[in-house]
Formats: C-alpha cells, sequence, structure tokens
C-alpha cells in the first residue's frame, strides 16, 4: 500500500522541501503523533496527527485548518516517509491538487544535518 501511494504522488528529497519552504508559500504539515513531534519537527511546520487529516483537511469539516486548502501546495512528512505519502494520497482523493511528501521523513531532513526545532509553532 505504501509503495503504490509513493507511486502515485511526489516524492521530494530533502533537499527539494528546503528549497520550497525558502521561497514560501508552501503548507508543510507534520503528520506524526504528538509523542513524536514532541522530539522536534521541521521549522514552520503545521501539527496535523495522521488520524486527524481528513478532518483538518476537509473544507466542509468544522475541524478544518484555514492554511490547508485544495489550491495551495502541501507537503507532509513523517518519521521515515510512508505516513507521509499515504496521507499525501488521501489529500490528492480529497481535491488537493499540488501535494508532495518528503521521502524518508524527518529521519533523511536529520541525516543531511537540515534544522529541528523543539519549539512548534501551531500546535494542533
Amino acid at each position: 500500500m505504501v509503495n503504490r501511494a509513493k507511486e502515485e504522488v511526489e516524492n521530494l528529497a530533502p533537499s527539494a522541501v528546503a528549497s520550497e519552504l525558502a521561497r514560501g508559500d508552501v503548507v508543510l504539515v507534520d503528520v506524526r503523533e504528538p509523542d513524536e513531534t514532541s522530539l522536534g519537527t521541521i521549522p514552520g511546520a503545521v501539527l496535523v496527527p495522521r488520524g486527524m487529516l481528513e478532518f483538518r483537511a476537509d473544507t466542509t469539516m468544522r475541524y478544518h485548518l484555514d492554511s490547508l486548502r485544495p489550491e495551495r501546495r502541501v507537503i507532509l512528512y513523517c518519521s521515515a516517509g510512508s505516513r507521509s505519502a499515504l496521507s499525501a494520497r488521501t489529500l490528492k482523493e480529497l481535491g488537493y491538487r499540488d501535494v508532495a511528501h518528503l521521502e524518508g521523513g524527518l529521519e533523511a531532513w536529520q541525516r543531511e544535518g537540515r534544522q529541528v526545532t523543539r519549539t512548534q509553532e501551531e500546535m494542533i
């Protein structure tokens, strides 16, 4: 299931994600659970645990998160890249058009020595 999801979505290397974040106008979504995000996140990430993604992304739901809009660029990540690939496919099924995920997740991000912060900007 994960391999199929990765075939259906855009897979980005950490360097590509960093470039997009530097350019701006992208929503970075961390789909890990709170016990995982407490250990650190990519700066600027919106925290939406995988189990809440559909509720936060569906514009018709009362739990919808304003920063998640189908016309906006959304990049998702998790620990190693499996949950984020599944999440990206889910967003596409919800009508999101410009979705990608961080291949290798936070582990790949950290292997490249990229910044992680324990200060979470937006807690969901």
